[in-house]
């Protein structure tokens, strides 16, 4: 696979062909180009080692992309968690496309959305980088109705738009960092854990994209405090704590998790249909 002419890169079209004698050139756009990339990091665990021939045939496709479009595509495969989640959505390939290309570019772009809890609004960001984690995409921006960073899902980007005003980004920024820190705040549903170990312990069980952790009101205890759009998410999370714990708040979470609880102990039960011998 060679990369395509300048010229063609500009029109937003690849080529790849194994030799001049070969076969005809295979065409892609850069949508169809950065759906394939989106399909392997769904799939594939080692799509970001380079070692790795699946991995190695990514990377080549990424080569052939525009410059500035394939090194924001780079950034995503890096950042891609090793840990897919065959039940998570994938995002529309033409919204994530338009992302990526803002991102590369530092153009605002508006963004029309709807959360979980079918509230929907639209918002001019700043797209600072695109992340994959735990097999879900996430825009990193600074909502300008919000005033403050942000993280979507772009699953649930439901239309785009590429403005032609520029932004700043942020200097030295994390993107990983940022959205494990970001993803336990800003959301719907608040949420208040109270987990009977001290902070150092309870940070083992309970990651950062769940909340703060902070001493708790009784010695040898820690506050798990955050947000989220989907308590039934939040709930499945939970057992993963595996000391005694206390659903403190919100009412969602409660509610989330005592369905949650009910489906397992419904699971459980068994009857002899047969009856005594």
């Amino acid at each position: 696979m060679r990369p395509a002419s300048r010229s063609s890169r500009c029109e937003g079209r690849t080529a790849a062909t194994a030799s001049a004698a070969g076969p005809a050139p295979l065409i892609f756009t850069q949508a169809e180009a950065l759906g394939l990339v989106m399909a392997v990091l769904d799939g594939h665990h080692a799509a970001g080692d380079t070692t790795d021939p699946v991995g190695s045939a990514l990377g080549k496709i990424v080569r052939v992309l525009p410059e500035s479009l394939g090194a924001q595509v780079e950034a995503v495969r890096r950042t891609a968690a090793p840990a897919p989640d065959p039940a998570a959505a994938r995002p529309d390939p033409e919204i994530t496309s338009r992302l990526v290309q803002a991102c590369a570019q530092n153009l605002v772009v508006r963004v029309s959305y709807r959360s979980e809890a079918g509230n929907e609004w639209t918002t001019g960001a700043d797209p600072w980088a695109i992340v994959v984690r735990h097999g879900r995409w996430y825009l990193l921006c600074h909502s300008h109705s919000a005033g403050a960073r942000r993280a979507y899902r772009i699953d649930r980007v439901t239309a785009v738009e590429v403005l032609a005003d520029p932004f700043l980004p942020p200097s030295e920024l994390d993107p990983i960092a940022v959205l494990d820190e970001h993803l336990a705040t800003g959301w719907e549903y608040r949420t208040e854990i109270l987990i009977e170990a001290p902070p150092e312990q309870a940070a083992a069980m309970a990651g950062p994209a769940l909340g703060t952790l902070s001493p708790g009101p009784e010695p040898g205890t820690t506050l798990l405090t955050g947000s989220t759009s989907s308590p039934y998410w939040y709930a499945r999370q939970l057992p993963a704590i595996s000391v005694p714990y206390r659903i403190l708040g919100g009412p969602e979470l409660r509610e989330a998790a005592r369905r949650i609880a009910g489906r397992m102990l419904a699971a459980t039960r068994t009857e002899d249909a047969a009856g005594p011998e």
